[in-house]
């Protein structure tokens, strides 16, 4: 369409001035995209930003924000038929816009012409109001031939499966048998499920408060703590969360704490801890009787570690260090438990971080083995004779995960695997896997390793 057949059609579009309520909202979403899209910051950043918006303003940008970037392959293809030429690079945030419309008129059940109208009035929001006729061109266009160009993306894996390509081909090879129901349950909305603090409630008791309240939700299956709601919510509405009664956490992280089951009075290394969601959980089940350290690289989020352990009344030694490179005077003392929560490709949690899909490369996989490699061999001499460390991804991949232990249990004659015979998950040659949407839980690789007395 013309320009100026374009600009006529938005001289005043229907519904501008309401339009103008929601044009911050999307403005909003557009820029998020745009810095994990262009930018590659990932979402945990970006949702870190302030932002000028109501609560629940807040709660649909980043309804916008996550759900484009679920469907990011499907709208990357209807859009580049669409502009049949891409923006200049000054101009993604543009482009970031378009892609939150079509999401949109593709998904939501916001009335057409005000998700047009609001996308419209977002480009003023961006200080690109050259664009807003081509943004209503192009998204009026799109519900014109909205069967044919879904039909169209769809025809490519990734516009089909919504995953990269190198990611789906690894799927449908080290998961032949259920690569399509994780692709699935990937693409899906989580649930929300909380750890409630057994040294302030038990589960009945919370799931009481909670009918109070006018919410509801069920035990989590598997755990000793979890509770799904029926709905999400944000934490500032959960109640009990301000005062340390329940955490957020998904049901497979938590069953970490359960698997190293620390007993009151020993000396535990959580030796990647942050945000300190498993740190808090080793330390409510000992009833918050243990010598616990907690160490990170990252001072920020250690912060968050500290943050979480106030709020909860627990107690632990938090530091700053690398768990690749134990120095310090943590690094000289011997613990009977350890966590080692790696850094990991994170396959597992991408229905959590749509942003994964993106950001994730396969020459980052090589890079991240090494650097869990190094860990386990660094943190292994730190662990006391006849004690136990627990390694753990959130990745779906064997070579962080089973074919990692094995290459360590080969290299360390002092080392052995603990079976992990339990009712969730899949047994791996080394250690059990989880499986997205498994019990609600996010996809999770945990090995136990014994050191001989």
């Amino acid at each position: 369409m013309p320009a100026s057949s374009a600009a006529s059609c938005l001289a005043e579009p229907p519904g501008v001035r309401a339009a103008d309520a929601g044009a911050g909202v999307r403005a909003a979403a557009a820029r998020a995209v745009y810095a994990v899209r262009t930018l590659g910051r990932s979402l945990a950043d970006v949702r870190g930003d302030p932002q000028a918006l109501a609560d629940r303003d807040r709660a649909l940008a980043q309804e916008l924000t996550y759900g484009t970037l679920r469907l990011l392959p499907r709208l990357d293809t209807v859009a580049n038929q669409l502009l049949r030429r891409p923006l200049k690079t000054d101009d993604r945030d543009v482009e970031a816009l378009i892609l939150v419309g079509l999401y949109q008129l593709t998904v939501t059940r916001v009335p057409p012409h005000a998700a047009v109208a609001a996308s419209v009035e977002a480009v003023r929001r961006l200080r690109k109001p050259w664009a807003a006729p081509l943004v209503n061109a192009l998204l009026r266009r799109f519900l014109r031939e909205r069967e044919r160009l879904l039909a169209q993306a769809e025809e490519s894996a990734e516009g089909r499966w919504l995953f990269p390509s190198w990611l789906l081909t690894r799927l449908q090879e080290d998961w032949p048998d259920d690569w399509q129901a994780i692709v699935a349950a990937s693409n899906a909305k989580p649930p929300m499920t909380l750890r409630v603090n057994p040294m302030r409630s038990s589960t009945s008791e919370y799931l009481a408060r909670l009918t109070l309240s006018g919410e509801s939700g069920h035990p989590a299956p598997f755990t000793e703590a979890g509770i799904t709601l029926e709905r999400p919510l944000p934490t500032a509405k959960v109640p009990g969360f301000a005062e340390g009664a329940v955490s957020v956490q998904d049901a497979g992280a938590q069953l970490a704490a359960d698997i190293l089951d620390a007993h009151p009075g020993e000396r535990v290394l959580d030796a990647c801890a942050a945000p300190g969601g498993k740190t808090a959980h080793i330390l409510e089940r000992a009833g918050n009787r243990l010598d616990l350290t907690a160490v990170d690289k990252d001072p920020a989020r250690l912060k968050r570690v500290r943050e979480n352990l106030r709020r909860l009344g627990l107690t632990a030694r938090t530091v700053q260090g690398d768990a690749a490179s134990p120095s310090g005077e943590w690094a000289s003392l011997r613990y009977h438990r350890i966590l080692l929560d790696v850094p990991c490709t994170a396959t597992g949690v991408i229905r959590r971080h749509p942003d994964i899909k993106l950001l994730r490369r396969e020459t980052d996989v090589p890079a991240l083995v090494e650097i869990q490699a190094r860990m386990l061999d660094s943190v292994w001499p730190l662990l006391a004779p006849g004690g136990c460390l627990l390694y753990g991804t959130c990745s779906l991949l064997p070579e962080e995960n089973e074919l990692q232990i094995q290459s360590f249990l080969a290299r360390q004659r002092d080392a052995a695997a603990c079976v992990l015979d339990l009712p969730w998950g899949t047994a791996r040659r080394v250690g059990r896997q989880t499986l997205p949407q498994e019990g609600g839980m996010d996809g999770f690789y945990y090995a136990k390793l014994g050191k001989a007395a």
